[in-house]
């Protein structure tokens, strides 16, 4: 992030702190309108292809006693972050969540770290700024990406260049938190394949997929940060490459898959930035239960729920998900990446990988 854009970001916080203070000589009762962050706010935007929110709003108002102290809050955490950005310092989101302690206000203090989350996120909607460029970083994700790829770096130290195989262990580059610091120099990668867990990844790295099938293997690590579908994102829209997202067969996997592809309820405001929508999902779906007869477990109620759930979401509302949802509710049964080991350690590599995507087009 250039100091342009850092001075842009703090004048952004410093402008939304003033329409406050512009309230109050107007006489009005001060006010912050946000988007509501529902599933049943979010719709289509077709000339974008992501899903965005729709007009739906919360309103954070002073007439009352909870809606005074939340733009409190809002008006030190604004201080807070514009002062971080003067300094070029930055901060987590752990961190600022015990940072309020030291306020000089008590009410101004965050009563959990769900509480400043959510506040941050208030304050990139209503300014247009993302958490990255408030310099807001997320505890360590780890996620990782191993593969032929060629990129540049920007660091505190300088500019770095690193191969994403040749120059790291087995663990693979990891993903800075702003992956807007990274510029792609070369890559050799025909498309992504994106997993979620981590004794897969290390399962395709081991068996050398990156290597035979030019892949760009990103490890998810469960639900993904916001860097890791960023990062997927610029892959696809800057290289021209495929992205595919290779889960476990359970309702949160498919979740997972829809961050990558669809972006996530809460951070719809942010779905053409960090969503990939033509991501295409890899398995393990649930006709792979019938066809391969993989070990499963049963569906707890959860997982009922949560299919029932998704067959209300607008973003799984396609012929290809009712299919998969109504015959994973019919087998009531759920099965993980690592069922393929059932028919040895190399078949996901050697046959279920290249047949899925054979048939996806991507090979």
């Amino acid at each position: 992030m250039s100091a342009d854009d850092t001075q842009q970001a703090r004048e952004q916080l410093i402008d939304l702190a003033a329409q406050f203070y512009d309230q109050f000589e107007l006489g009005e009762i001060p006010n912050m309108s946000v988007p509501t962050r529902t599933k049943n706010n979010i719709e289509y935007d077709e000339e974008k292809d992501v899903w965005v929110y729709g007009d739906r709003e919360s309103t954070r108002s002073a007439n009352s006693v909870r809606g005074a102290r939340k733009l409190l809050k809002a008006v030190y955490t604004i201080e807070f972050l514009s002062a971080q950005l003067e300094e070029d310092r930055s901060s987590t989101l752990r961190e600022l969540y015990y940072l309020s302690e030291s306020w000089d206000n008590d009410e101004a203090q965050f009563s959990d770290q769900d509480e400043s989350n959510a506040l941050v996120e208030d304050l990139e909607i209503v300014s247009g700024v993302t958490r990255e460029d408030f310099h807001m970083r997320p505890e360590e994700s780890g996620a990782t990406i191993m593969g032929p790829l060629h990129l540049r770096e920007q660091t505190r130290r300088g500019e770095r260049e690193i191969h994403c195989q040749e120059d790291v262990g087995e663990g693979g580059y990891q993903i800075p938190n702003n992956p807007d610091t990274i510029d792609f120099l070369d890559s050799d990668a025909d498309f992504i394949l994106a997993v979620e867990t981590g004794g897969m990844r290390d399962r395709l790295v081991e068996n050398g997929f990156d290597d035979e099938y030019n892949a760009l293997i990103v490890h998810l690590k469960g639900q993904p940060a916001r860097a890791t579908r960023r990062i997927t994102k610029r892959l696809h829209d800057e290289l021209d490459l495929p992205v595919t997202v290779f889960t476990d067969g359970d309702p949160w996997s498919y979740r997972i898959y829809g961050s990558v592809a669809y972006g996530s309820i809460k951070s719809a405001h942010l779905s053409e930035y960090l969503a990939t929508p033509e991501a295409q999902f890899v398995g393990i779906q649930p006709a792979d239960i019938v066809e391969y007869e993989l070990p499963t477990d049963p569906l707890s109620d959860s997982d009922i729920n949560a299919l029932e759930s998704e067959l209300e979401d607008p973003r799984f509302q396609t012929d290809y998900w009712e299919e998969q949802i109504e015959l994973q509710l019919d087998l009531e049964k759920k099965s993980e990446q690592q069922s393929l080991a059932s028919y040895g350690l190399d078949f996901v590599t050697d046959t279920y990988l290249p047949d899925r995507l054979s048939e996806m087009g991507v090979l």
